[in-house]
């Protein structure tokens, strides 16, 4: 494990906040624009790519006890419990199990973050159906249900103000997990550093994981790296259902440059030599 960067200060993730905050007030219509199904922008409409790259170190590191001080310094809402089972379901799928049909390797994705395989209940009250099946909603977020409830005041650019997931959050989590819930938070933001996406900022967790698509062969390969950027396992799915070239192409765009693209780019120096 990594130890956690000392550049990221609390007081310098706070003026970042309060920065994001300010420019949400300049944005006409935020407030009141209504959000697609997703509470995320549309493809291709993404602020966060247009977002700085910078480098540094993921939370953890050090023994488990100074490991989970640190992270919960920095990201009080994460459940740390659930965060460290679902890395670990992660970590135990196989290469061989991640390249079969999409179907099959999207149902270990959930397995792997906690949540249930739900389809036939409204988005926002539980709907899982989009997890893991677009650009954005990759990340394996487990956060407290103290914070489940909270809402995107503008902290994070490009989500709906508001983004209220809290209910569909209790329906969808899988309580063998562990204690808190689970979710497919939008990862855009996350090329940043420290991260401002939906899990770092709106819910203050850390993620257990995100699926991020290699730059590489048609983009058929994704890896799940750790919240460090370490990677976890990979795969190649097959079949229908797969998300667009363009969806897998923009999962890697928005976070090029960050250390979440870490092992990506590393696999993609690879094919190319």
């Amino acid at each position: 494990r990594r130890r956690p960067s000392t550049s990221s200060s609390p007081s310098r993730r706070r003026l970042l906040v309060a920065a994001a905050s300010f420019f949400a007030t300049l944005a006409p219509g935020r407030a009141s624009a209504a959000p697609d199904a997703s509470s995320c922008e549309p493809l291709g409409k993404s602020s966060s790519v247009a977002m700085r790259a910078a480098g540094g170190g993921g939370v953890g590191g050090g023994d488990d006890a100074s490991a989970s001080s640190e992270i919960l310094d920095l990201y009080p809402g994460t459940a740390l419990t659930r965060m460290e089972n679902a890395r670990d379901r992660a970590a135990s799928l196989t290469e061989d199990q991640l390249s079969r049909d999409w179907s099959s390797v999207r149902a270990l994705l959930l397995w792997a973050a906690g949540l249930r395989d739900l389809t036939d209940v409204a988005p926002g009250a539980g709907n899982t159906g989009h997890c893991f099946n677009d650009f954005n909603h990759v990340d394996a977020t487990t956060m407290s249900l103290s914070v489940s409830d909270n809402e995107n005041r503008g902290q994070v650019s490009g989500i709906a103000f508001g983004n209220r997931l809290g209910p569909g959050i209790k329906v969808a989590s899988d309580p063998d997990l562990g204690p808190g819930g689970s979710w497919c938070t939008c990862a855009q933001g996350g090329r940043s550093e420290p991260p401002e996406d939906v899990a770092h900022l709106q819910f203050r967790s850390a993620i257990a994981w995100k699926l991020v698509w290699v730059p590489f062969g048609g983009f058929s390969r994704f890896v799940l790296v750790d919240d460090a950027g370490a990677q976890l396992a990979t795969g190649v799915p097959t079949g229908p259902g797969l998300p667009s070239l363009r969806e897998r192409e923009m999962n890697y765009e928005i976070l090029r440059g960050g250390r979440y693209a870490r092992a990506a780019d590393a696999y993609a120096a690879a094919g190319a030599r």
